[in-house]
């Protein structure tokens, strides 16, 4: 059994602060918190010296495949808008990679966010040049790493048609069916799960929606997809079928509880409102919104379910916690902080209805999923205004140590590895995807 002794236990959700606790983790859950915990059970003990320990963080919707574009050097042609933006550079990134540069882009992305004291990514992936066996590429890096995630194909018809859109249901497929039977085995530790993914409405048509539909209802897994995230989406939506967004993926079965949307951002009050219905959820994504130029979600107080994401903007959720909060008081919007950390406690939730088990809470029975933090505070931190030290004080730089699913997956500020050739591997892969970019129409 692993013991943290000493620890400050923070919880997001019901927010608790409580100074002087141990907490007891036996295999890949928590056992036991308090202060009369037995620490003769433990086999090791990690002292946390006062420090915070709080629940693994989460980040809802990201692009993993998107890693080695930072910095990218490439010919980029112009971007006034969101699908220039789309053609001329994500569009060649993803169509740009191959099994080494995606493997490489994960394990980084995975070691960044475990950094971050990340301890869970919910990935949206897309490399329409290596459909198949891609997410499992991708599965091995987060192993690796020993991040907890899941993944999906982005379904689309907009490179290959209809040969397109089936290569990437069956891989979404196949995936899952993977997923279940190494659950089956158990002979892996069970840290990656399956969504059905698309890229948006407006690359897949109906015949793509039908496929899906299909996969959703065979693997009992939910759709993740991008929706509104400008306001093209929900035109070509009216134009070319005569529905609203939500109202057309509905018509297909696919909006659930299971059902997770990127953005949202257009949607209009009739779609929000079956989104609700289902209770499915929406991902906010401000610092990618930002990014591309898009808007601002105006209607984050109208869902029920609201989590938040980076969109391919690395994996600090201490980072996007701050611009999503920021963002919304610069657009004029109601919510506080504490808002905020409920949109970020949130991604434990949507853990919960797809890997099943209990998770976000310092609490026997949960995931021992942890993070310790150095945050010597200057003003008192209390459950009352953890939400106001999260927006104004505390940023990933605290992060310490990182516990996914009961191991020490970064300890003191050091992997358990040598992550130097790592890095230096992707370094070299980043160099061929920039070249690949170059050599697309």
């Amino acid at each position: 059994m692993l013991l943290i002794k000493n620890a400050t236990a923070v919880q997001f959700e019901p927010a608790r602060v409580t100074e002087g606790v141990d907490i007891l983790v036996d295999g890949n859950k928590i056992v036991e918190v308090g202060s009369q915990v037995d620490r003769a059970k433990a086999t090791r003990t990690i002292d946390a010296a006062g420090r915070l320990v709080m629940p693994g963080i989460v980040c809802s919707h990201n692009h993993f495949y998107s890693g080695l574009s930072r910095g990218v050097m490439a010919d980029i042609k112009p971007c006034p808008d969101f699908v220039s933006t789309l053609k001329n550079l994500w569009w060649k990134v993803d169509r740009a990679i191959d099994e080494e540069i995606l493997y490489y882009s994960g394990l980084i992305c995975s070691l960044d966010a475990i950094k971050a004291g990340c301890t869970s990514v919910i990935d949206h992936h897309a490399s329409p040049s290596y459909i198949k066996g891609s997410l499992n590429t991708l599965r091995k890096a987060f192993l690796k790493a020993g991040l907890r995630g899941m993944t999906c194909f982005e379904t689309t018809d907009r490179n290959g048609g209809i040969k397109e859109l089936e290569a990437g249901v069956r891989e979404n497929v196949e995936f899952a069916n993977l997923v279940s039977s190494a659950k089956a085995r158990g002979d892996e530790p069970y840290l990656v799960e399956a969504h059905i993914g698309a890229h948006a409405p407006f690359t897949v048509s109906n015949d793509g929606l039908g496929m899906l539909s299909d996969a959703v209802r065979e693997t009992g897994r939910g759709l993740h997809i991008h929706v509104a995230e400008d306001k093209y989406d929900a035109t070509w939506s009216r134009h070319h079928y005569g529905q609203e967004l939500i109202q057309r993926l509905d018509s297909f079965g696919l909006i659930n509880e299971k059902t997770l949307v990127g953005h949202g951002l257009y949607l209009t009050p009739a779609d929000i409102e079956l989104l609700n219905e289902k209770d499915a959820y929406l991902v906010h994504n401000p610092r990618s919104n930002m990014n591309n130029h898009v808007g601002y979600n105006e209607h984050l107080t109208s869902y029920k379910n609201v989590a938040l994401g980076t969109d391919g903007i690395g994996s600090d959720m201490f980072e996007e916690l701050k611009f999503a909060f920021f963002k919304h008081r610069d657009a004029g919007g109601p919510l506080w902080p504490d808002s905020f950390v409920k949109f970020l406690d949130n991604g434990n939730r949507l853990l919960e209805r797809n890997f099943g088990g209990h998770f976000g809470r310092l609490e026997a029975g949960y995931q021992a999923d942890l993070v310790i933090y150095d945050y010597n505070s200057p003003t008192p931190l209390e459950a009352e205004n953890l939400p106001g030290h999260m927006a104004f004080g505390m940023n990933s730089g605290g992060v310490r140590t990182v516990i996914v699913d009961g191991a020490v997956v970064y300890e003191d500020g050091c992997y358990p590895f040598d992550v130097n050739e790592i890095y230096a591997e992707a370094r070299k892969a980043a160099r061929r995807l920039w070249k690949g970019m170059d050599s697309l129409s």
